[in-house]
């Protein structure tokens, strides 16, 4: 059968970055047909979208209304779209990402040879700012930590993972486990999807995917924070046990070896005892040889993760960043029970936190 893919794009309030978004997937030849599911952009968005109607014929825009009830709206987006779709593989992809030229075909073609029902990437990331380029490198380190691609690709393994910038998946076995309707209330709608499509024996195919696909997560400090708020604390299993223990590990082992670094340093240059000075000397110089060695091997696994090596210079305040980042996560789902995100509260109360109902709607 040959294959036709159904691209399907949820937006909402993503006029800076839709135009691109939806030329690169036209660009690629086997997309039958561009759904892009307009859940209620204020931005420009839909008119946007009009204009590229007669430029892209393969495209069509659904507007979709508030998700109901026990829906997160990302998952009701989605689902709203695969309904529509006539494709026997429906790419997920969010309106930010960049897809390289030819980049849809490669990735069909390892996820034949991988024999995968479900393939997705962790694309290259576009970093403008220090603080994107502090954050995000440490961040993808660290999942990449909890979440192991060769676990996750592991057919014997239960660890499941996927990032909904980009995700192709069989038609039939979307359909068979229930599609997103099967994880409708769920604020991490990707890794749940890889769950549910593993538990039911399907194979998952999780990788870097630098050389083909890119996006900009961030475009504000705020949304960075209020983003990874959203998620950091579902991504460590709704565990504060392992929360704090991330938080711990961290910081002993990026943030605390620049502090005594500086300290052993400051006294070593103005104490007046000659055997105390040389002790904190000693002491100093211990701790600088640790910030060079886990520099040394964050480059390197930044390099593996598809990152310039050179943003381990940002490896003391992206760590320190993060740590806090982690930490607010679990508040905010564990006590204050709610999250916010594209203009909705999400509740975060129901047992284990890791579902979500929408409030409101639109703000």
């Amino acid at each position: 059968m040959e294959d036709r893919v159904s691209a399907l794009i949820p937006a909402r309030n993503e006029a800076a970055s839709i135009a691109r978004t939806v030329r690169s997937v036209a660009a690629q030849s086997e997309v039958a047909e561009i759904i892009v599911i307009d859940d209620h952009s204020e931005d420009g968005t839909a008119g946007i979208l009009e204009s590229l109607r007669e430029e892209i014929p393969r495209l069509r825009t659904l507007h979709v209304g508030d998700p109901p009830p026990g829906w997160a709206g990302k998952a009701h987006a989605l689902a709203s779209g695969a309904r529509e779709a006539t494709g026997n593989w429906l790419l997920f992809t969010d309106a930010d990402t960049n897809h390289l030229p030819d980049s849809l075909s490669a990735v069909l073609q390892r996820a034949y040879r991988e024999r995968a029902d479900l393939i997705s990437l962790s694309p290259a990331q576009e970093m403008e700012t220090w603080w994107e380029r502090a954050v995000i490198p440490f961040a993808f380190f660290e999942l990449a930590r909890r979440f192991r691609f060769s676990q996750i690709n592991d057919p014997k393994s239960k660890a499941a993972a996927a990032n909904g910038q980009f995700i192709l998946i069989r038609r039939a076995v979307y359909e068979s486990v229930g599609g997103h309707d099967a994880v409708r209330s769920e604020i991490l709608e990707d890794v749940a999807l890889a769950r549910i499509v593993k538990q039911a024996g399907r194979r998952i195919f999780f990788m870097p995917g630098a050389g083909w696909v890119s996006t900009r997560m961030y475009r504000s400090f705020g949304e960075m924070w209020a983003g990874w708020r959203k998620n950091l604390y579902l991504l460590w299993g709704s565990s504060p046990l392992a929360v704090l223990a991330a938080f711990a590990r961290i910081w002993f082992l990026n943030v605390a070896p620049p502090i005594g670094c500086v300290a052993g340093l400051i006294l070593a240059l103005t104490l007046s005892v000659p055997a105390e000075r040389a002790q904190f000397a000693v002491l100093g110089l211990a701790f600088l040889s640790a910030v060079a060695m886990g520099r040394y091997f964050y480059s390197k696994a930044l390099r593996w993760l598809g990152f310039a090596p050179d943003l381990a210079n940002y490896l003391i305040p992206g760590s320190a960043l993060f740590s806090f980042m982690l930490v607010d996560s679990m508040v905010a789902h564990r006590w204050l029970g709610s999250v916010s995100w594209k203009g909705r509260e999400y509740s975060t109360n129901r047992p284990g936190g890791t579902a979500s109902t929408p409030g409101s709607g639109r703000r």
